[in-house]
């Protein structure tokens, strides 16, 4: 028989060592699941584990919103949802079945559905987190529009713990579609991207988009009506559902590819551009995975020239894992970082060498 871990506020430890941290001027390297520590720099501090501090601590189906402890295994979330017929519409990944709540929204990655539900950024109402100055404090709340001023909470998201240790997080969600289809058309990549393009104009519920190997892959969620309608103009083929768990999780074929593995954000409806290397398009093109050797640099001139960036998804040596911030922009992150931590405690140079 299975026995479910209890959940458990274990707050008080937490404070206790950011505390002893800021005290000795000890640097930390915050842990939950591990399951994106391959993604940035390498952190040197002790390590900080927030997996105790665990559980559910409230949901309430009919307003849709739950809120949950950090170190709430991310699949234990979605198994609640799921039970209440809800969903995370952002669809972060999982990556081995070890992530927590609290890792899902520090990295801030959203699966498939992204470009038409939204990013983690986009669902987070309020936290509780710990700052450097050992404060245990809380944001926003659990209603859309609760602030004024800076959006703390939100701007946690895509941080990587570098503003400080997320202890609790509250989110929205929504319910399940009614229906859902997923299809497989033979299209080359400049025909796909012009369809794609016709279908968002004609709004049909598009919820991811992925091209590769000479196939568009769709996925349609809605209404029975719309659902089958749209199924009618696509045509194709039936497309087995657990694709867009492999696109996720990193698990189709593509990325078993030896080759540094780069992520290439860009502006939606941009034009094909030639990569060095193997590419998957996804989120309808705004997305793509390359596979490739190419320097480093050269890379990241390609993402820039086409109004985005990319990220190096595989510890590369060469080359710091996130694109380097326009002068402004660092300069922001850096006070930022200096309100909320400015004994550079948390995760000190996950994000850039003085972040």
């Amino acid at each position: 028989m299975r026995i479910e871990p209890v959940p458990m506020d274990d707050s008080e430890r937490l404070v206790a060592e950011v505390s002893q941290a800021l005290a000795n001027g000890m640097p930390l390297s915050i842990q939950g699941g591990n399951s994106k520590s391959f993604l940035g720099r390498p952190v040197h501090g002790t390590p900080i584990s927030t997996c105790s501090h665990r559980g559910v601590v409230s949901y309430d189906p009919a307003e849709l919103v739950i809120t949950a402890r950090a170190g709430t295994p991310l699949n234990e979330l979605n198994a609640t949802l799921d039970a209440a017929g809800q969903m995370l519409p952002c669809e972060p990944p999982d990556f081995s079945g070890r992530a927590t709540v609290g890792g899902m929204v520090a990295a801030g990655l959203a699966g498939p559905r992204r470009p038409w539900s939204g990013s983690v950024r986009d669902f987070v109402l309020g936290c509780r987190v710990l700052t450097g100055g050992a404060k245990h404090l809380r944001f926003g709340g659990e209603v859309m529009k609760n602030v004024a001023g800076y959006d703390v909470s939100r701007l946690l998201a895509g941080s990587f713990g570098c503003l400080g240790l997320i202890t609790e997080v509250s989110l929205k969600v929504l319910p399940k579609p009614r229906a859902v289809s997923s299809l497989v058309v033979e299209l080359d990549a400049g025909d796909a991207l012009r369809e794609l393009s016709a279908w968002r104009r004609s709004m049909l519920p598009i919820s991811a988009a992925c091209f590769i190997g000479g196939y568009l892959h769709v996925r349609l969620e809605g209404g029975m009506g719309s659902v089958a309608s749209a199924r009618d103009r696509i045509g194709g083929s039936e497309l087995d559902p657990r694709f867009w768990d492999g696109l996720r999780e990193h698990r189709l074929a593509f990325f078993d590819d030896p080759r540094p593995l780069w992520r290439l954000s860009l502006p939606n409806a941009s034009p094909l551009t030639a990569l060095p290397g193997d590419a998957l398009l996804d989120w309808a093109g705004a997305q793509r995975w390359l596979k490739s050797d190419a320097p480093p640099a050269t890379i990241r001139r390609i993402a820039q020239a086409a109004g985005g960036h990319a990220t190096c998804f595989t510890p590369h040596a060469d080359s710091d894992p996130f694109a380097p911030l326009p002068a402004a922009l660092l300069r922001f992150h850096r006070q930022l970082k200096r309100q909320l931590d400015p004994r550079g405690l948390f995760n000190p140079g996950r994000l850039y060498a003085d972040l």
